[in-house]
Formats: structure tokens, sequence, C-alpha cells
């Protein structure tokens, strides 16, 4: 009898030792390496910003985990990109993403995923690493580079367009959304045109265009560059007789607003949209506008349910990544987190299936520009690079 109250203040006071380590547990080291200069530089800031408002929303913590999110300007330069990755690795991060643009993506991937870390995309999606180099430590929360192109030929086909010229910059990512197009585009391809990455001036190519003569322009131009070119699309005057069809990352929120009325009539494919009819979306849309006073863009919905997808797994283990990594890398398969998307889940490369939109911009009420949900044109999209993956 005189024993239980020993036994049950022994018991409080391991109770009280317990919640004090959880207290005391060290912040689970972020690397976020995104490109926060240069002229696409905007776009590293929404990613960022939507990151870490979710991290401020849980107080700090990912999935009840504190979190040290270390952010590093890449510049948009591959060598830098490698430079930072490597110093964290060293430093005994094993968490990363950030990365906006593929070919930096290509010099920060095998750094962390050699050093048994885990690399979580938030919007570079390489075909490579969705297919023959998957890896099970590498997850894409956005998509693979093709889909956003592969939808915008289907949308193509579905607006009509018979004749398209094709343009993208000439790396991976444009690359991958050539090859994306063409895939589910059934007309005629006009020309590949293939630009620089930074190009500014794009007189030459316009020119090109106005001599083929086509339907339609299928453009990959995120960033600076494609509103330059958007620009110089509407003072050319060939977006009065040509449809522009583009990925919403060609024309996003920010574009928009610093084009004027130039993006007018664009239609684009896009994962999301500010009207998406779900909870979580709403209380995002909302809450980045309010912390931020701009609209966000798709780049800033991608890096939201990343850092979410990232708690999941962060609860799972307590933070323990390195300890537990089968643990954690299992709790994001499963993908169980309140996506601004509504429906979202992994396929066997651990990419993403999921619905994509047509997007159309036009005049609102008040005459400023908006984006409207004209339709679903695919359902449960996945990309083919899959298949060729072997986990």
């Amino acid at each position: 009898m005189t024993m239980t109250p020993i036994r049950g203040s022994a018991a409080l006071l391991l109770a009280f030792a317990a919640l004090a380590a959880h207290a005391q547990q060290k912040p689970v080291d972020i690397g976020f390496i995104g490109t926060l200069s240069t002229p696409a530089g905007y776009i590293g800031e929404d990613e960022r910003d939507a990151f870490m408002l979710a991290v401020k929303e849980g107080g700090g913590k990912l999935g009840g985990v504190p979190v040290n999110v270390r952010v590093e300007d890449d510049a948009l330069k591959p060598a830098n990109a490698k430079q930072i990755a490597d110093k964290m690795v060293q430093g005994g991060v094993r968490l990363f993403t950030g990365v906006n643009f593929s070919n930096v993506l290509a010099a920060v991937a095998p750094t962390v995923l050699n050093a048994g870390g885990f690399y979580v995309s938030l919007n570079a999606g390489p075909s490579n690493y969705a297919g023959k180099a998957c890896n099970p430590n590498y997850f894409s929360v956005s998509f693979q580079n093709d889909s956003y192109a592969d939808t915008a030929g289907i949308a193509a086909n579905e607006l009509g367009a018979k004749r398209v010229a094709v343009m993208a910059p000439n790396y991976q990512a444009g690359r991958d959304a050539v090859a994306g197009f063409k895939r589910t585009y059934k007309g005629e391809i006009a020309e590949e045109i293939y630009t620089k990455l930074d190009q500014a001036d794009f007189s030459v190519e316009l020119a090109r265009i106005r001599s083929l003569n086509p339907d339609a322009i299928f453009q990959f131009h995120p960033g600076g560059a494609g509103i330059n070119l958007t620009k110089q699309f509407a003072n050319s005057g060939l977006s009065d007789k040509i449809k522009m069809i583009t990925p919403i990352y060609s024309m996003d929120e920010r574009m928009l607003a610093a084009t004027g009325n130039a993006g007018k009539g664009f239609y684009l494919s896009s994962l999301w949209s500010a009207d998406l009819d779900n909870a979580q979306n709403k209380h995002f849309v909302e809450a980045f506008t309010k912390a931020y006073n701009r609209a966000p863009t798709a780049y800033a919905a991608q890096a939201y349910d990343t850092a979410n997808l990232l708690g999941t797994g962060l609860k799972a283990v307590d933070g323990d990544i390195a300890g537990k990594p089968d643990a954690f890398r299992d709790a994001l398969r499963r993908a169980d987190f309140p996506s601004v998307r509504g429906k979202f889940k992994f396929g066997p490369n651990q990419h993403p299936v999921q619905d994509w939109y047509l997007l159309h911009i036009e005049a609102g009420p008040d005459g400023k520009l908006v984006y409207k949900n004209l339709k679903v044109i695919a359902r449960g999209h996945t990309d083919v690079h899959a298949a060729d993956c072997k986990m």
C-alpha cells in the first residue's frame, strides 16, 4: 500500500523528464537552396515564403518537430548550389528542398543522395529522377517536368490548334517541356525553337514565328525571360492572331502583374489555381495573402504542400531522420497531409499523381486580368517515366 504513491511519483517524474527532453529537442536542419536573386529570384522568394508560412503556423515546427530552415541563394548557378550543398552535408544536414531550376538540381541532388540524405523537390522535376535514376530518398511534390507540357499538349488539341510552333530554353526543363508537349499534341509542329536560359531579347525568334504563321505557340519561359517574351509578343502584334499556350510557370501571378495586359488571352495548364474549392486551399490563399500582402503563385502552393508533407515524415520519426530513414521514407510515401490541391498521392516513382486544369487569362468584372479555371484537362495525371523506375 505504501509503495503505490512512490511508484506514482516516480512515474510522474519520468513523465515530466520526458516532456522536458522533448521541449529541449534539437531542431532538425532543413537545407533550403533556392534561386533568390537574378530576374527569377521572385520564384525562390515565393517558395521560401510559403514554406516558412507553414513553419510559422507550426510555431517553428513541422509535424510538431522543431526545425531550423537554412536558406541559401544559389543565384541560378549550379556550381554555387553544389558548393552550398557540399557544405551543408558536411555539417550534418540530411534533409533538403528549395531548388527551382532543373540544371541546379542536377548539381545538388547527387551530393545529397550520395550522403544518404533526402531530397524533396518543391518545383524542379527532371525526367531522369522520375525514371531510370529514381532514388528511394528522392521525392517530388510538384511534378515531373513533362507534365506541365504534355497537359499543355492536351490543351492545344482541345483548343483546335492544328499547327504549333514550340519554343523553350535549351536546358533540362526546356527539353523535357518540348518532349512532353510533343508526346500528347496531335497536330503539326511548325518548328522547335530553343532559346538561352537567361535570354532577354526574342525579336529573332518572334520574326521566325511570324514567318511560320502557326495557329498557336507553346512556350516555356519562367521568370524574367517569360516576362520579356510576353511583352515582346504583345508588342509584335502576333498576339492578335496566334494563341499562346503555356504552363502556369510561364505566366504566373507575379509575371501577370509585371506584364500589364500583355498576358490577356493566354491559355495555361496548371496543377493548381487559387479558386480550388477545398478547405486547405482556402486557408492557404488567405494566410499567404495576409502574411505577405500579395497573391500566392503555384510555386508557393507547391512549397506549402512540401513543408506540410515533410511534417508528416518528421512526426513519424520524432525528427530522427538519420536513425529511422525507412520510417521517414514510408511516412512521406503515404502523403497523408491536407494538400492545397485537394487530391494528392505519389506514384511508384515518388512523383505526384494529380489533376491538371486549363486556365484562361481574361478580364474580370473590374477589368483586372484574372485566371478563369475552365475545366480539368487531365485527371489523376502522372508521368511516362515511372515505367523506367526500378525501386
